[in-house]
């Protein structure tokens, strides 16, 4: 912001000092991308050093300046010389200046609070086209100063944005604090975004905060059009990468060509299957039975006399102060307790001796998933006894096992609907959102619904695991068959499927999947059935017939802009295709009916 160096670097003989002295820094500019529009809307100053030199890249340049002891005094140089470039190129649009917090704290203490404007001004940019970006968070050493600092910026029309959020040095705490109206996102959750699901959840979670905070976005990193692609549709506003444009000595007009195309093109990218990321499957979410506990020293007497009292428990704790320590079943203990002679030679005796002292205790906030060894453990006490549940260690009731059971059921069924657990394919949930996605974006697009002719009858012959070979092939073949980038392939569950089609040779691809699915599924049939074409089984009516061998039918559905509002709309005509297309011969039907009516 300053013209004038200190006098460390007026009079330092370090390399770097004798390039600021000798004005042999120079900085190139990278742009930033409109996704929406596909427009260049600011671009980015980045210092260099003498080209084939060691000073040349950024990183060298800063370590030599902690080196020389002229750090600050280098980013405030920096920025002075990104102002006067800039401001030579006429250029308009916004420009995005790094700066650190302690930098900026300095900076503006020496311009003076009410005059950064005026000092920007002096540089020939108007203030409003400024953007100064805070680097090195970890840096901020005074968060009032900073707050001050940034005051002063605010006042003088231009902008602040936080740098690479998420490199693990920036600080949740920095935005709520800094405010900035830009964030740009780091490069690590940006690359490969198409391909891996942690990272676009955490882009998710790094949009919800935004709209907390009402800050926009900015994608750095972006160096493929798939990912350029997901971001696009995961409506991130701004975009920074060599696939836009790579840094240079001049402004860019125009993004580069391929990007170009990427933001032209209206079809939908398909993003990585999201696994459920809710947890409902938690203990907290069952019912625990509050139970009184008994002591290590309890007599079983007194176990018999809480059992005749309590008539609906199935066991009872046992609590050495806050610690359970074993589980007493109900129905064990009061056998022994009927038996002769039990009372007068056992009852007046700790009951410890008739209890189980490895009862399964679990915490609190434990996953149901993790107590399937409840349930898969050769010991069945474990499912009779039920657990013992805890909070942070302490007892606070118990659990049954029928409560496991069905616990276990109902995650295991809601979890088949974001992916089926048989060909790990996208389930229900995934289904519809990509679909709805399409749909509310106006894109034209093709619904394939995928069922198996004479299914029942072979799986009922060859066993469920012969079957589940024949549902996993029709997975791994319309999965080798669509393109993963324009193409979206789910399970619906049993052996239904959806395919939902973005490319324009849809017809071919499944002509493709019917006839591999007929040579290939024929292997899964005994060698007599392979030569009379067919297997004798009962039919739903118990009656025992003739059924050819499976072959795989496809209904489908075109989709245009505006001819269906809702997801469940186009499943229901692919569906209705699809019960067409197993009447024919091919195996394949265009849906050509009337849609059902708008709601």
């Amino acid at each position: 912001m300053v013209a004038q160096l200190s006098p460390a670097a007026r009079h330092g003989t370090g390399p770097l000092a004798s390039l600021m002295r000798d004005g042999a820094l120079h900085c190139v500019f990278q742009p930033l991308a409109d996704l929406r529009e596909g427009s260049v809307y600011a671009h980015e100053a980045l210092i260099r050093g003498p080209h084939g030199s060691l000073l040349h890249a950024p990183d060298a340049l800063l370590a030599q300046a902690r080196t020389e002891g002229v750090l600050q005094d280098f980013e405030l140089f920096c920025v002075f010389t990104a102002l006067e470039q800039w401001s030579a190129q006429a250029t308009p649009g916004r420009l995005f200046v790094n700066i650190s917090a302690d930098a900026l704290v300095h900076g503006v203490g020496m311009v003076g609070m009410g005059k950064l404007g005026e000092a920007v001004r002096s540089c020939g940019l108007n203030a409003r086209m400024l953007v100064l970006e805070i680097t090195e968070h970890e840096r901020v050493t005074n968060m009032p100063l900073l707050r001050e600092a940034i005051d002063a910026v605010h006042a003088c029309g231009a902008r602040m944005a936080l740098d690479d959020f998420g490199d693990g040095r920036s600080s949740l705490r920095l935005w709520s604090e800094v405010k900035p109206d830009f964030v740009k996102i780091d490069k690590y959750f940006i690359r490969e975004i198409s391909d891996r699901p942690e990272n676009l959840q955490m882009l998710q979670a790094i949009k919800g905060i935004a709209d907390v905070f009402g800050t926009t976005l900015i994608a750095e990193g972006i160096e493929t059009q798939d990912d350029l692609r997901a971001l696009r549709d995961l409506d991130i506003p701004y975009g920074q990468g060599w696939l836009l444009g790579r840094p240079a000595a001049m402004a860019r007009e125009a993004i580069e060509g391929p990007a170009l195309d990427v933001l032209d093109d209206r079809r939908v990218a398909v993003l990585p299957h999201l696994e459920q990321t809710a947890r409902p499957s938690i203990l907290r979410s069952l019912r625990v039975v509050q139970a009184p506990p008994v002591s290590p020293t309890t007599t079983n007497d007194a176990v018999a006399a809480m059992f005749h009292e309590r008539t609906e428990l199935h066991a009872l704790a046992v609590v050495d102060g806050t610690q359970p320590v074993a589980l007493i079943n109900r129905q064990q203990f009061m056998n022994h307790y009927a038996t002769l002679y039990f009372r007068e030679v056992h009852g007046r005796k700790p009951c410890l001796a008739f209890a189980n002292t490895a009862p399964r205790v679990v915490e609190q906030d434990c996953d149901v998933e993790q107590l399937m060894g409840i349930l898969t453990s050769q010991d069945q006490r474990y499912l009779s006894d039920g657990y013992i549940v805890t909070d942070n260690g302490r007892y606070i009731g118990l659990g049954t096992g029928d409560q496991l059971v069905r616990a276990v059921t109902e995650t295991r069924i809601e979890a088949a609907r974001h992916a089926n657990p048989l060909t790990f394919l996208p389930g229900n949930i995934p289904i519809s959102l990509h679909m709805q996605r399409l749909l509310d974006n106006g894109t034209e697009f093709v619904a394939c619904y995928a069922d198996l002719n004479h299914f029942k009858p072979f799986n009922d012959n060859y066993g469920y695991w012969r079957g589940d070979q024949m549902i996993r092939l029709v997975a791994r073949l319309a999965t080798m068959h669509c393109d993963a980038r324009r193409d979206f392939v789910g399970h619906v569950g049993g052996d239904d499927f959806m395919l939902i089609f973005q490319s324009s040779n849809w017809r071919q691809r499944c002509k493709n999947i019917i006839q591999d699915f007929g040579r290939e599924a024929l292997a899964l049939f005994d060698e007599s059935a392979r030569r009379s074409g067919g297997i004798h089984a009962e039919d739903r009516h118990g009656v025992r017939r003739f059924f050819p061998c499976t072959t795989l039918a496809l209904g489908a559905v075109h989709v245009t802009p505006g001819r269906f509002r809702h997801a469940e709309e186009v499943a229901n005509v692919a569906a209705t295709a699809k019960h067409e297309a197993k009447q024919t011969a091919t195996g394949l039907v265009l849906h050509t009916g009337m849609c059902p009516p708008q709601t």
